[in-house]
Protein backbone atom coordinates (compact mmCIF):
# COMPACT_ATOMS: atom_id res chain seq x y z
CA UNK A 1 0.00 0.00 0.00
CA UNK A 2 1.00 3.62 -1.15
CA UNK A 3 0.92 6.15 1.65
CA UNK A 4 0.69 9.96 0.52
CA UNK A 5 0.07 12.61 2.78
CA UNK A 6 -0.34 16.58 1.89
CA UNK A 7 -1.20 19.53 2.73
CA UNK A 8 -3.82 22.16 1.09
CA UNK A 9 -6.03 25.15 2.31
CA UNK A 10 -9.69 26.53 2.39
CA UNK A 11 -10.58 30.19 1.77
CA UNK A 12 -11.54 32.26 4.43
CA UNK A 13 -15.34 32.29 5.88
CA UNK A 14 -15.79 28.77 3.74
CA UNK A 15 -14.62 26.23 6.02
CA UNK A 16 -17.94 25.49 6.86
CA UNK A 17 -18.51 24.69 3.43
CA UNK A 18 -16.20 23.08 2.72
CA UNK A 19 -16.68 20.41 5.25
CA UNK A 20 -20.62 20.31 4.33
CA UNK A 21 -19.65 19.58 0.91
CA UNK A 22 -17.96 16.78 1.68
CA UNK A 23 -20.88 15.17 3.85
CA UNK A 24 -20.70 13.03 2.06
CA UNK A 25 -19.06 13.23 -0.51
CA UNK A 26 -21.00 12.65 -4.33
CA UNK A 27 -21.48 8.85 -4.70
CA UNK A 28 -19.58 9.00 -8.12
CA UNK A 29 -16.64 10.31 -6.79
CA UNK A 30 -16.27 7.59 -3.75
CA UNK A 31 -16.82 5.29 -6.68
CA UNK A 32 -14.24 6.65 -8.95
CA UNK A 33 -11.61 6.75 -6.03
CA UNK A 34 -12.26 3.26 -4.75
CA UNK A 35 -12.13 2.14 -8.76
CA UNK A 36 -8.67 3.24 -8.85
CA UNK A 37 -7.48 1.34 -5.50
CA UNK A 38 -8.16 4.47 -3.05
CA UNK A 39 -8.35 2.05 0.24
CA UNK A 40 -8.13 5.44 2.60
CA UNK A 41 -8.69 9.12 2.51
CA UNK A 42 -8.84 11.34 4.89
CA UNK A 43 -8.64 15.58 5.27
CA UNK A 44 -8.48 17.36 8.51
CA UNK A 45 -8.52 21.07 9.11
CA UNK A 46 -6.62 23.42 11.10
CA UNK A 47 -9.06 25.86 12.78
CA UNK A 48 -6.33 28.43 12.95
CA UNK A 49 -5.04 28.05 9.51
CA UNK A 50 -7.57 27.01 7.60
CA UNK A 51 -4.67 24.30 6.12
CA UNK A 52 -6.17 21.05 5.13
CA UNK A 53 -4.28 18.15 6.19
CA UNK A 54 -4.71 14.97 3.51
CA UNK A 55 -3.74 11.41 3.58
CA UNK A 56 -4.33 8.78 1.27
CA UNK A 57 -3.49 4.96 0.67
CA UNK A 58 -3.99 3.48 -2.67
CA UNK A 59 -2.35 0.70 -4.41
CA UNK A 60 -1.19 1.92 -7.42
CA UNK A 61 0.66 4.80 -8.42
CA UNK A 62 -0.38 4.95 -12.10
CA UNK A 63 -4.04 4.54 -10.69
CA UNK A 64 -3.91 7.35 -8.50
CA UNK A 65 -2.76 9.43 -11.04
CA UNK A 66 -5.32 8.43 -13.30
CA UNK A 67 -8.17 9.29 -11.13
CA UNK A 68 -7.33 13.28 -11.59
CA UNK A 69 -8.35 12.49 -15.88
CA UNK A 70 -11.59 11.72 -14.54
CA UNK A 71 -14.90 13.06 -15.54
CA UNK A 72 -15.80 13.12 -11.74
CA UNK A 73 -13.06 14.12 -10.28
CA UNK A 74 -12.37 17.21 -12.93
CA UNK A 75 -16.20 18.24 -11.94
CA UNK A 76 -15.51 17.91 -7.93
CA UNK A 77 -12.58 20.37 -8.48
CA UNK A 78 -14.85 23.10 -10.31
CA UNK A 79 -17.12 22.21 -7.19
CA UNK A 80 -14.35 22.83 -4.63
CA UNK A 81 -12.62 25.82 -6.80
CA UNK A 82 -14.87 28.78 -5.30
CA UNK A 83 -13.80 27.59 -1.69
CA UNK A 84 -9.65 27.52 -1.40
CA UNK A 85 -6.92 28.15 -3.81
CA UNK A 86 -6.90 25.92 -7.04
CA UNK A 87 -4.55 25.91 -10.31
CA UNK A 88 -5.85 26.98 -13.19
CA UNK A 89 -6.11 23.34 -14.84
CA UNK A 90 -8.54 22.64 -11.81
CA UNK A 91 -7.11 20.80 -8.87
CA UNK A 92 -6.32 22.17 -5.45
CA UNK A 93 -3.33 23.76 -4.84
CA UNK A 94 -1.07 21.14 -2.41
CA UNK A 95 2.28 20.58 -1.33
CA UNK A 96 3.27 17.15 -0.71
CA UNK A 97 4.52 16.00 2.38
CA UNK A 98 7.70 13.87 2.59
CA UNK A 99 7.05 11.08 5.31
CA UNK A 100 9.64 11.41 8.11
CA UNK A 101 8.27 8.39 10.58
CA UNK A 102 5.72 5.73 10.34
CA UNK A 103 4.57 3.14 12.70
CA UNK A 104 3.27 -0.04 11.08
CA UNK A 105 0.50 -2.39 12.02
CA UNK A 106 2.02 -4.67 14.90
CA UNK A 107 1.96 -8.39 14.47
CA UNK A 108 -0.75 -10.51 14.83
CA UNK A 109 0.05 -12.10 18.51
CA UNK A 110 0.47 -15.54 19.44
CA UNK A 111 -2.40 -17.13 21.03
CA UNK A 112 -0.60 -19.94 22.40
CA UNK A 113 -0.06 -19.73 25.73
Amino acid sequence: MIRRAFVMSVDAGQEAEYERRHRPIWPELEEALRRHGVHTYSIFLHPGTRQLFAYVEFADEAAWEAIARTEVCRRWWRHMAPLMPSAPDGPPESTPLREVFHLGPLPPTDPRP
